[in-house]
């Protein structure tokens, strides 16, 4: 069930001053008109007001991942003294995701937020993209916690934020981060402004394949591999896309020719898996066998792949 919260917040408004008037056995309040109301009512609304307005003063929403907070002020979850540990997430060039750490916080009377910096410390940490979700501290806050919306420092890992160099990186970082549509809004860029940059074109590609639009990864790719032929990314992503747009005797005809011209072999067993599992999904008999033992032989080291490979040839043999 999803309730909202200011329905939990009325149940137990209601439960509370119910108790209240079971104690003191209070049912009504006589205001000088000589009207009966109850006296529940005016509690009850009152309790929620003042509920309402101190949750505005200190809710912090923990529903962002490191991925989203890029040059954010960000809280973590509470500590076991009640603080909150906060400091400023941004973007390394070299490091990636880094949090700059400031100190903690508690909340105060008023919802105000009393910090207790780190003095003379530059504790800074790597951060590696998983399920961890922390809170945007809001602007009204700052003044409290003594920070500017934009740390003094930051211009410092800025450098030129229009130049290709700069917006290739950052769109390959959040493509290695699964966040491909943001790794976009910088390849795209960075396409407008030199459209041969090296590496610029596959990892377009690759975004465009992660958003599963095929056929704009396979226009750039066809291109690449005329010009780079063994350069086994490229490949990679040109079998991937034609497998998913089911042209597999394309996908096939590529993987044959990655595997006989890419001295780089790492990806292999995934471009003969991704074909093999196509093939058996299609119940394609005939090209799963031709197939079979050229998988095998690059998925060896995979048990993960064994297994299931193991599974569709039993499958495919009854």
């Amino acid at each position: 069930m999803n309730i909202h919260p200011i329905f939990m917040l009325k149940n137990f408004c209601v439960d509370f001053i119910s108790g209240i008037f079971r104690f003191f056995n209070v049912k009504e309040i006589i205001r000088p008109d000589t009207k009966k109301l109850p006296i529940m009512k005016y509690l009850l609304h009152f309790c929620i007001l003042f509920s309402v307005n101190s949750m505005a003063q200190t809710e912090l929403i923990f529903n962002k991942r490191f991925v989203e907070s890029e040059d954010h002020w960000v809280a973590f979850n509470m500590s076991k003294d009640s603080s909150y540990p906060y400091g400023f997430i941004y973007i390394d060039a070299m490091a990636g995701l880094t949090f700059n750490r400031e100190g903690s916080f508690k909340i105060g009377p008023g919802g105000k937020y009393l910090a207790q910096k780190i003095e003379n410390a530059n504790l800074k940490v790597r951060l590696q993209p998983n399920n961890v979700l922390v809170a945007f501290i809001p602007e009204n806050k700052f003044n409290e916690l003594s920070i500017s919306k934009v740390p003094g420092w930051l211009a410092i890992y800025k450098g030129d934020t229009n130049s290709v160099d700069r917006l290739y990186r950052w769109g390959f970082l959040y493509n290695g981060w699964n966040e491909c549509a943001k790794a976009l809004t910088f390849l795209e860029r960075a396409q407008q402004k030199d459209p041969e940059f090296k590496g610029l074109g596959v990892e377009l590609a690759f975004s465009y394949n992660c958003l599963q639009q095929y056929e704009k990864a396979i226009g750039i790719l066809k291109d690449l591999r005329e010009k780079e032929p063994t350069d086994a990314y490229i490949n990679k992503e040109l079998i991937y896309a034609q497998i998913k747009l089911g042209r597999l005797e394309d996908a096939a005809a590529s993987c044959k020719t990655a595997l006989a011209l890419c001295p780089v072999q790492t990806y292999n067993g995934e471009n003969c898996y991704n074909l093999l599992h196509e093939l058996y999904v299609k119940k394609d008999k005939t090209n799963f066998l031709l197939w079979l033992d050229e998988t095998k032989k690059w998925t060896a080291n995979r048990p993960n792949l064994v297994k299931s490979i193991q599974f569709m040839e039993t499958e495919m043999n009854k």
